[in-house]
């Protein structure tokens, strides 16, 4: 497993030809363009027509985006494919990626339906090309669901009016359909319904963000709404759009992914051409450790969401371990993106101001990903709801290989209810823990040990948990136990060297002590917590032949692998 490189992917192996085909002539269109017109359109905030009329060509959201009992031969909604192409277009920007995401999004509540005519008319409007939109979001209330006031007003027995207005809606003006949430008026009952920017009662009031993304507030004025156009009402609504985000939250840390890899690149390009003081820049210790800690979260970033898919892929009634994944793919590999471009920052300093940079690009875009499909508190939220059963109450389940076959993953439409997350079980993460002897990750297993002492021993009192701040902080702890479980998984399918998993370790332990401090430092941490919040904060076992292997083997060595043309 190796970094997206676009100059090498033709050199790679691919069974699934169509798929290969997609990601070449994505490349081609990219790469064709240079980067001089990519960075003119960014900054002139054109509308990505060309980006869609090649996709319409090329039958690429169609192909990618429509299950195989709708589509065209070729099709058929598979996670490994969609994240495929979620890392090329978060290599190349983020606006081409979302007008992508958001389509993703307003399909979700399609296939997710029993509204076959809509699903046969969706699947006709991919085919020509059409885009998507998820109307969700609200002004006043964001995506509180509970506080909606999009209504279906009651004519007659066979026909309602729609009224209200969604904010923060992308593709708002040039979908296909707009799948939108509302409330029934008099029962209020929840109700998903579809809309079509075309007709004459819906009204594109304003784009609402500066940027090449067209991101609307809408207005439906008495938009009439029969049969015809419901999609799912009362709670197959509410699952449905919660199980539509749960689907399309694991894209963005894939976007993150593609866009840290192609800042990389160009970080070390310009770090590795540059004399200071008689040295090169990648001569300094200091840059060498910036560059080493950038590469390893952002490797690790890849392995966690990698093996994140054979579980999302895996999952069934009876295996639901995907909805803790999901959310940190979402919550914990994006805010990872961040902590990337800024150790990148560090190395390359003023260059990464400059307007004919992607890299310039990549550092005002990056910051989106940790707060879209939900912020990191709401993903936190939803994650501590599987600490108790992940720590102190296993499951058990047969080992899940890497997942490469060639069919719709149609679990994912037929989720079901959304509630009894507790119960949800895990097998035991000590398995992956345990079957690697290398000093960073025993030193990350004692603190493990410890932070399980103090939630048995001292875990948050009821007022304690009251305060989300504090409980934020025990929350982060257990992401970096499933995160670091999920890597080692998946460095042992893929055969990672000792010495790079070593070193992802090492900032794994010091992030781990640095969430104990939090945990320490915090006024409300009872005596009992902050002594046991001291034991688990450790010093990574230091390791300078380790060091120095992943620097040169896989940090240096990227220099002048890829560069995109002028």
């Amino acid at each position: 497993m190796n970094l997206l490189n676009p100059q090498f992917y033709k050199n790679q192996s691919d069974p699934d030809a169509p798929m290969r085909e997609i990601a070449l002539k994505t490349i081609d269109f990219f790469e064709t363009r240079g980067k001089r017109k990519l960075k003119r359109a960014d900054h002139d905030r054109e509308w990505y027509a060309d980006f869609l009329e090649f996709q319409k060509q090329n039958q690429i959201f169609s192909t990618l985006l429509t299950p195989t009992q709708y589509g065209n031969g070729h099709s058929r909604w598979d996670t490994s494919r969609i994240c495929k192409f979620n890392e090329l277009l978060g290599f190349y920007g983020l606006s081409y990626w979302y007008t992508w995401q958001v389509s993703m999004l307003g399909l979700g509540p399609i296939w997710m339906s029993k509204n076959e005519p809509l699903k046969k008319q969706a699947a006709e409007f991919l085919k020509e090309g059409g885009i998507f939109a998820f109307g969700l979001s609200e002004k006043d209330h964001g995506a509180d669901l509970y506080a909606t006031e999009m209504r279906l007003f009651p004519i007659n027995e066979k026909l309602h009016h729609a009224r209200g207005r969604k904010y923060y809606i992308g593709n708002a003006q040039k979908a296909a359909l707009v799948s939108t949430f509302g409330k029934f008026e008099g029962s209020g009952d929840f109700v998903f319904f579809a809309v079509a920017p075309t007709q004459p009662n819906y009204e594109c009031l304003q784009n609402v963000v500066n940027s090449p993304n067209y991101v609307g507030e809408l207005a439906l004025n008495d938009y009439p709404i029969t049969e015809k156009e419901i999609l799912s009402r009362g709670q197959e609504a509410w699952d449905t759009a919660l199980n539509t985000i749960n689907i399309c939250k694991f894209n963005l840390g894939w976007a993150s992914i593609g866009s840290c890899t192609h800042a990389f690149y160009e970080a070390i390009n310009h770090a590795s051409k540059r004399r200071l003081f008689d040295h090169w820049v990648t001569d300094f210790p200091h840059i060498q450790t910036l560059f080493v800690e950038a590469f390893t979260r952002l490797f690790a970033m890849k392995l966690f969401s990698t093996r994140a898919i054979d579980y999302l892929r895996s999952a069934s009634e009876s295996d639901r371990r995907y909805l803790l994944f999901n959310p940190i793919v979402k919550m914990k590999v994006t805010s990872q993106g961040e902590q990337v471009i800024n150790l990148l920052w560090d190395v390359i300093a003023a260059k990464g101001f400059e307007k004919d940079t992607f890299f310039e690009t990549a550092a005002r875009e990056i910051r989106a990903l940790p707060k879209l499909e939900g912020t990191i508190h709401v993903n936190m939220a939803l994650i501590i709801k599987f600490m108790k059963n992940y720590f102190f109450n296993p499951g058990v389940f047969p080992d899940i290989p890497p997942t490469s076959k060639i069919t719709d993953d149609s679990f994912l439409f037929n989720q079901g209810a959304t509630k009894g997350l507790g119960k949800i079980q895990f097998h035991d993460y000590r398995t992956a823990f345990e079957s690697v002897d290398l000093p960073s990750v025993k030193t990350f297993r004692r603190q493990i040990a410890a932070y399980k002492r103090l939630l048995f021993l001292a875990g948050p009192s009821k007022d304690q948990i009251k305060d989300f701040d504090f409980l934020l902080i025990f929350g982060e702890l257990f992401t970096l136990v499933a995160y670091g479980q999920l890597i080692i998984e998946q460095c042992q399918k893929s055969r990672i060297e000792n010495d790079l998993l070593d070193q992802i370790f090492d900032f794994m332990v010091r992030d781990f002590s640095h969430f104990a401090l939090r945990l320490y430092a915090k006024p409300s941490t009872t005596r009992l917590q902050a002594m046991l919040a001291q034991t688990m904060i450790r010093k990574p076992s230091a390791n300078r032949s380790s060091f120095l292997n992943v620097w040169q083997k896989h940090v240096h060595s990227l220099r002048e692998n890829y560069e995109m043309k002028p």
